[in-house]
């Protein structure tokens, strides 16, 4: 829901204790679990709000999904590596108000076990508590396809956001995949995985049209990937999002692309302001994310 503050010292102690322990971020999946997390079980999930409070008065959500099938699974280690890169940015260049991050997990609807998992929106530590109870199926059916439309269903009927109830303002949702959608949101694996009822197919355009009315949604295809640069793959979300599909050539680079993507959204910085920022923080990904950004900016 949001509460708390992120503490970057907290995150590093929690680090130092499982190098120190030889401990596991993603110590639920590394210990063999192969059902979806109660806490991240989109069952039981009804809704993923992201509110208003005194300590966040103007909240500001931002969702990021990701593919862990295949080649994918190796993306939530690391942006969990990430993390303190994410909010120094975010926070403390004042790229977005009182940002709110839901991590969340996609699978394979069709063949595994865990094919949709989804965190709270938190503003702190809490949300690294979230990507450790991930669990990295690497399955995948091998067909191109993985199940990004049930994902966007949950996000479009089963979260409430107050940026956009209270001030017309979207969040932001970022997937991270290779792969292309199926083309309808099947009634049958909604009932399984989320427990909805519905009275008949929704096509996967329709669906990211009802999703795109309170986020904007941005498909982030990264380097080392199995899909990497495929004109077929990236021919297809731009079709449905249009300008807001990022070839990313760095994946050590994904915090920082999302960062920046959000104070441009917010028109809090310019692009070359935000390549300024990551100089000024240390980070080396200003010429990876630059490139990756760019095309965004100029359309």
């Amino acid at each position: 829901m949001g509460s708390g503050r992120w503490s970057t010292d907290v995150y590093q102690a929690g680090e130092r204790y499982r190098a120190a322990t030889g401990g596991s971020a993603f110590a639920y999946s590394d210990s063999g679990a192969r059902t979806v997390h109660p806490r991240l079980d989109p069952r039981q999930a009804r809704l993923r709000e992201s509110r208003d409070s005194v300590e966040h008065p103007r909240s500001t959500a931002i969702a990021v999904l990701f593919d862990v099938t295949g080649s994918m699974g190796h993306v939530p280690r690391t942006l969990q590596t990430k993390l303190p890169d994410l909010f120094e940015l975010l926070v403390r260049k004042g790229y977005a108000t009182d940002p709110q991050l839901m991590f969340g997990a996609i699978g394979d609807a069709t063949c595994d076990r865990v094919p949709l998992q989804v965190g709270q929106f938190e503003s702190d530590n809490r949300m690294d508590d979230d990507l450790g109870r991930i669990v990295l199926e690497g399955g995948g059916g091998g067909q191109r396809t993985e199940s990004y439309e049930l994902a966007m269903y949950f996000m479009a009927r089963h979260t409430d956001i107050d940026c956009f109830r209270r001030r017309g303002r979207r969040g932001y949702l970022f997937i991270i995949g290779d792969e292309m959608a199926y083309p309808e949101v099947s009634p049958a694996e909604v009932s399984r995985v989320i427990g909805d009822r519905l009275p008949g197919p929704i096509r996967t355009e329709s669906i990211v049209a009802e999703l795109q009315q309170s986020y904007d949604v941005y498909y982030i295809l990264p380097a080392g990937t199995n899909y990497a640069g495929d004109r077929q793959i990236l021919g297809y979300w731009r079709r449905l999002l249009g300008q807001n599909v990022i070839e990313l050539d760095d994946l050590d680079a994904v915090c920082e692309t999302i960062a920046l993507t959000v104070g441009l959204g917010e028109r809090a910085i310019s692009l070359d302001q935000g390549l300024g920022d990551l100089d000024e923080v240390g980070s080396g990904a200003g010429f990876v994310v630059g490139r990756a950004l760019s095309r965004v900016v100029r359309l």
